[in-house]
């Protein structure tokens, strides 16, 4: 019997009869208080992470600034596309020409207001993941029916087999003297427009 062998069945008499060890039930917060303003703690974690915060469609085209070319999925609403920007449609646009698009433009899944994460889950008017991560500046529409409070409540929303994005403001790094750096991981600029809020 070598060495390992003895220890495991040394452990292994030391624990017969000593019985399942008990585990006691995890209660996950699954929602906030029903006084909780949803939609102010939101915004005010995405301001904490350096994201702008607009209000009403008609925002979307001061969000987008003056971008000339913006990607949007094919499914984009047409009231979205505002100001006098060029949108794209993506049709498996290439990496290049997403790369010299200006902003892109998207709608998401779900939004939660306790970390200030916007989830994209490729569905309805949020296109494909490349759209979301090559171009610079991101500007995401929000309804307000989509802002949740937890997690718990924000994954029943998310389809389960498409690939997924969850964005806590613009893409940031640190290095280990921990110097901030925008823009390696995604885009560098995020602007978020809460509609029916």
């Amino acid at each position: 019997m070598s060495a390992k062998e003895e220890i495991l069945a040394r452990m292994r008499r030391a624990l017969d009869g000593a019985g399942p060890v008990p585990v006691p039930p995890r209660e996950y917060r699954r929602a906030l208080d029903e006084d909780a303003d949803v939609v102010e703690m939101l915004i005010d974690r995405l301001v904490d992470y350096k994201a702008e915060v607009h209000h009403g469609v008609d925002a979307i085209e001061a969000a987008l600034g003056d971008a000339k070319q913006v990607v949007v999925p094919a499914d984009l609403p047409t009231e979205w596309r505002l100001g006098r920007s060029v949108f794209i449609e993506d049709r498996n646009l290439a990496t290049e020409d997403l790369d010299g698009a200006d902003a892109v433009l998207t709608g998401c899944a779900a939004a939660v207001a306790v970390s200030g994460t916007i989830m994209l889950d490729a569905g309805a008017a949020q296109g494909r993941r490349a759209i979301t991560l090559v171009p610079d500046h991101h500007v995401i529409v929000v309804r307000r029916d989509q802002i949740v409070g937890h997690l718990a409540e924000a994954l029943p929303r998310l389809h389960p087999t498409r690939p997924q994005t969850w964005i806590s403001g613009p893409s940031a790094t640190s290095d280990i003297e921990l110097q901030r750096v925008e823009g390696v991981h995604g885009p560098r600029r995020l602007d978020v427009v809460i509609l029916g809020d």
